[in-house]
């Protein structure tokens, strides 16, 4: 069984290590266009601001794109190596306190930050699809309908508690005075 190798934080420093990390895991099988789907992709210049950002165009649809459209990681006004160190550290099972300290931001800008990566996650998760045999241990019965004792009691005298503790609607819960040791 061979390990993956971790991901050395030094080398994550620069920015086009960032971005070559961001297409290696995004598109592991080469570029694909994330409005068809199209492996038909041709280069299409650099991005202004972030020179590393490799801009797209789909020769299928014609749409452009880049490297982090479609993601987690687009839009936003910080580098992209203070997203993935951010990851990287929610990965080392950091406190937001702690990544905030790491990486010199407020504990505020992290905490939306690593709340905008975990939604990014959840979103990226398929469904979860049931089928065969489903078994289940426990089940929560709703007893009755608080405000409401002649539901309760209808419920009981049809028989329709199903094992659950419906109490007939003449029932009282005593109240019962505690004696303090002292």
């Amino acid at each position: 069984m061979t390990a993956t190798p971790l991901v050395n934080l030094a080398a994550l420093i620069d920015d086009a290590k960032c971005f070559a990390l961001v297409r290696q895991h995004r598109w592991p099988d080469g570029v694909r266009c994330p409005t068809c789907d199209s492996a038909a992709v041709a280069r299409h210049g650099r991005d202004d601001t972030q020179p590393h950002r490799q801009r797209y165009r789909c020769s299928a649809c014609g749409s452009r794109f880049d490297d982090l459209t479609g993601t987690a990681l687009a839009g936003h006004h910080r580098p992209l190596r203070v997203w993935v160190l951010c990851l990287y550290l929610m990965g080392l099972n950091l406190s937001n306190r702690q990544i905030a300290h790491e990486l010199g931001l407020g504990v505020s800008d992290v905490q939306a930050m690593t709340e905008h990566l975990r939604s990014g996650l959840v979103a990226k998760t398929p469904a979860v699809v049931l089928d065969g045999t489903i078994e289940v241990d426990e089940v929560y019965v709703v007893a009755g309908h608080k405000g409401h004792p002649a539901a309760v009691a209808k419920k009981a005298a049809a028989g329709g508690g199903d094992g659950s503790r419906a109490h007939p609607a003449g029932a009282r819960w005593r109240k019962r005075n505690r004696q303090s040791w002292g």
